[in-house]
């Protein structure tokens, strides 16, 4: 098959087009014949190595899995002896840790669920790392309820733009920031207002909000919460990884920031990640055949030009996801 694939740590011109094997499929594994894959924050973080606290779970010296890739949408090709959930000929969706960008590519049948039926392949791919992430951060770590007031930063971005459809999902009053460029886009979404934030801080309203959820990962702690109510949750999503020390990056907020100050103040500051299962799959599947959440996608690129796509998800300020095609299946 062929795959996009990484030898050392580095930029996107690290990336190579290669003919490699198939993966084999374990016994609780699926293989799924690739049609589109999503890009998000943590391909970057993997294919540069930084900052190094990843290559704990990437490798120290050059990465374990050569394949990059997260987020896959596809038709199930081969099931393993004790896959009960699955068979050839299935449309599914989910993330694998084997790698996404490529042909094929091989998961735990935990990591899927069947595809919606009003998504094309690609609209399917851009839902469920930045999906699972928004709807954990609306859900489970905000609790958003019916009347509360939240606030996205970043709300043009893969997270962000599923985040306002969500928590307006859950029946929150939204209000997203974005670049003056996205003000429009963000209220496509839904957004009951929109915030520049060339223009005002996330503080502009004073303490109103119950929950603000973060995907930008660079303004100071001290800043959010002045955006928060008494007894408000900031949930922290990603961090802004090119930025900080070569160790954590932009994520010593969630780390040891948030944790420490969350023991001495009324806020509740948590991190936010996803948990990649079937039941938030089906969760967001759910949502998506409501019309409530429609994934957003800024640009799509075949599977020969990953490395372009990486280089606009870097400097391009998509509004939504960017997603990979694969378009031959017949290998």
């Amino acid at each position: 098959m062929k795959a996009i694939v990484y030898d050392h740590y580095g930029p996107p011109s690290a990336l190579r087009l290669r003919d490699i094997d198939r993966p084999a499929v374990g016994d609780h594994e699926v293989l799924v014949r690739v049609h589109a894959a999503g890009v998000d924050p943590g391909v970057l973080i993997f294919l540069a190595g930084r900052p190094y606290l990843v290559r704990l779970a990437a490798g120290l010296r050059r990465p374990r899995v050569p394949v990059l890739g997260r987020d896959v949408a596809g038709v199930v090709a081969e099931v393993g002896a004790r896959v009960t959930r699955f068979r050839p000929g299935d449309e599914v969706y989910g993330t694998s840790l084997r790698g996404s960008y490529a042909e094929f590519t091989a998961t735990h049948e935990r990591r899927l669920a069947r595809k919606p039926a009003n998504l094309t392949f690609a609209q399917a791919a851009a839902v469920p790392v930045s999906g699972m992430t928004a709807l954990r951060a609306v859900r489970d770590t905000g609790r958003v309820r019916p009347g509360h007031r939240v606030l996205v930063i970043g709300a043009a971005g893969g997270v962000g733009s599923q985040a306002v459809q969500v928590a307006k999902a859950y029946g929150a009053t939204v209000t997203g920031v974005c670049s003056p460029a996205a003000i429009d886009f963000v209220r496509s979404l839904g957004a009951d207002d929109v915030l520049d934030y060339t223009r005002e801080e996330v503080d502009r309203d004073g303490p109103v909000y119950d929950v603000v959820i973060d995907t930008g990962g660079n303004r100071p702690l001290s800043l959010l919460r002045r955006a928060l109510t008494s007894r408000g949750t900031l949930a922290l999503v990603g961090g802004d990884w090119t930025r900080g020390g070569a160790l954590l990056g932009g994520y010593g907020r969630q780390i040891f920031g948030a944790p420490l100050l969350s023991t001495v103040v009324g806020h509740r500051l948590r991190s936010v990640s996803a948990q990649e299962r079937t039941e938030d799959l089906d969760t967001l599947g759910d949502l998506v055949g409501s019309g409530a959440l429609t994934p957003p996608i800024d640009r799509s690129y075949p599977l020969a030009e990953t490395a372009d796509a990486l280089r606009h998800f870097t400097d391009g300020h998509p509004a939504g996801k960017i997603v990979i095609t694969v378009d031959s299946h017949d290998r």
